[in-house]
């Protein structure tokens, strides 16, 4: 491809440590141990491709046509190319795949970059469509999302039941409403893209702060329904767009001053939304154009239930029995008792559980890439307020609304009124004893994966309290590892504790006395937090 068509780099090369070919029936290595391999990112044919070389001479059969294949990282220094084949056939079929050996991590990591780069212009490719078109060849989206996974999603936010579970969170909804209206001066006589619009509600509240035009892009069923809502609302439909299909293909005629978007999953990240809304940004967002929301942020707290912890544990007793109809059900319940901890439980949970004040974790939707999102490594440090078992982590996020009026925040947090995302506990199977004043260390470590959530791996550790703690050490540590995508549903109210396990009442946390941390951003006053008793006020 030439430069019109949208592909303006020059080729591009690494050196590989080796390269091989895997097919059906054998493994036939290109590399020896005397000479190199060179990869060659190219364009020359038409059609951007991976060439591999040796020798100079090119290795017949190992090329891969960059804009239909996968890169899979196999470990810090190998990785699968899978090409997709060329058949009649319209069931997605793959009948190669290369493994590329790097010489070190570094030079893994910016090959992924360039594959990634070089994928991404193919995509963008040849785009100057008509205002709302979709593009013909395969979105960033349909590359990094499993076909069944996106089906199921866009079915489920292709129901009007469930949209109206969203509506009627009047928490969610109404501080969406109050962001917009109050901040009339960002919407008047702008243009705005609604991403992911639904039933086009935000569209509608855009329209209503004076919004010159709305385009409403939402890729599942739902569309059609919105088109509705909107025409029976004639005084705003004129000026609202519905366009069918994902923010990652759609066209526009103009550029959008202001983005307005819902892509908030449970624990902020899950079904990876935020990335098409960071797409969305890039794509039709003018320079210093203002985001409904701008910054979100992961909060994190240990916390201590012991009345959790039994109810997880005892799903598993079930395979505890030695004879089920004649059958010993025994050699399963290790696995099944670590099945049900690698759900993460979504409730709502009384905030006197948490066992030190939370830490927080910022995304800035203005500045952060896409890539970004799809490693997210947090480190945690807390100190116990009190002596207890700690059973996980407790995690909620908010999202902040920063209009150039008013400055309005969301939050799911404990004790605040509860929201249809409820908060999120990481359980651990292992639990760990700490006393008040002791440091809890660990890490949560989240990983994307193509089922539009991640994979979460989190460890928690006591160090050494007292004494000989100036020497540091640890001296208690539980790992587990969990599927955001796969959690226990709850949902709960938060129970009334008078007593907390083995705690005294005076020892447990108030929760006015659980500060959220700010030093994370340098604007302390943008970040002014929310009421934890209050919902949004309309005005």
């Amino acid at each position: 491809m030439d430069d019109s068509s949208g592909l303006k780099h020059k080729e591009l090369e690494f050196t590989l440590a080796a390269v091989s070919q895997l097919s059906s029936s054998s493994l036939s290595s290109s590399s020896s141990s005397s000479s190199s391999v060179i990869a060659r990112f190219s364009a020359d044919s038409g059609v951007a491709e991976l060439r591999f070389h040796r020798d100079s001479e090119f290795i017949d059969g190992f090329n891969v046509d960059i804009g239909t294949s996968q890169l899979f990282k196999l470990g810090p220094v190998q990785s699968l190319c899978v090409s997709e084949s060329s058949g009649a056939s319209k069931e997605k079929s793959y009948s190669r795949a290369v493994t590329i050996q790097f010489r070190n991590e570094d030079e893994s990591r910016d090959f992924h970059s360039a594959f990634e780069q070089w994928q991404k212009d193919v995509i963008q490719a040849g785009i100057h469509l008509p205002n709302g078109a979709i593009a013909a060849s395969k979105s960033k989206f349909d590359y990094k999302i499993e076909p069944s996974s996106a089906k199921m999603y866009f079915h489920y936010y292709g129901q009007l039941l469930h949209q109206q579970n969203m509506l009627q969170d009047y928490v969610r909804t109404g501080t969406y409403y109050a962001a917009v209206i109050e901040n009339r001066v960002d919407f008047t006589g702008r243009v705005v893209v609604d991403v992911g619009a639904g039933s086009g509600i935000l569209s509608l509240f855009a329209a209503q702060a004076g919004a010159k035009h709305v385009y409403a892009v939402e890729a599942s069923e739902m569309a059609e329904y919105a088109r509705k809502l909107i025409a029976g609302n004639p005084a705003l439909a004129q000026r609202i767009t519905v366009l069918k299909g994902k923010v990652e293909e759609v066209e526009l005629a103009e550029k959008a001053d202001i983005l307005i978007s819902e892509p908030m999953g449970t624990l902020l990240v899950n079904e990876r939304m935020l990335e098409s809304y960071i797409i969305a940004r890039d794509r039709f967002l003018v320079p210093n154009g203002k985001m409904f929301p701008s910054i979100g942020r992961i909060h994190m707290a240990p916390f201590s239930d012991e009345y959790l912890f039994v109810e997880i544990a005892n799903k598993a007793l079930f395979w505890q029995q030695q004879n089920y109809y004649g059958v010993d059900l025994t050699p399963l319940y290790g696995s099944a008792f670590q099945g049900y901890f690698s759900q993460p439980v979504v409730d709502a949970f009384d905030p006197r559980l948490l066992v030190s004040p939370p830490l927080c974790h910022v995304i800035d939707f203005n500045e952060i890439k896409e890539e970004d999102l799809f490693e997210i490594d947090i480190p945690l440090k807390f100190i116990a307020s009190v002596g207890t078992r700690v059973h996980g982590l407790a995690c909620w996020f908010d999202v902040l609304f920063n209009g150039s009026a008013v400055q309005r925040w969301l939050t799911t947090a404990p004790g605040a009124p509860t929201t249809h995302w409820y908060q999120i506990r990481c359980v651990l199977s292992q639990p760990i004893y700490v006393m008040a004043g002791q440091e809890i260390t660990g890490r949560l470590h989240m990983i994307a994966h193509n089922a539009q959530s991640y994979t979460m791996y989190l460890s928690l550790s006591a160090k050494m309290w007292g004494p000989g703690a100036v020497q540091g050490g640890i001296l208690q540590t539980s790992s587990g590892k969990l599927d955001l995508k796969e959690p226990y549903y709850r949902m709960s109210q938060p129970q009334s504790y008078t007593m907390a396990q083995d705690q005294q009442p005076q020892q447990l946390l108030q929760a006015q006395a659980i500060p959220i941390h700010t030093e994370d951003l340098d604007e302390a006053e943008l970040l002014r937090q929310p009421s934890e008793n209050t919902g949004p006020q309309l005005q």
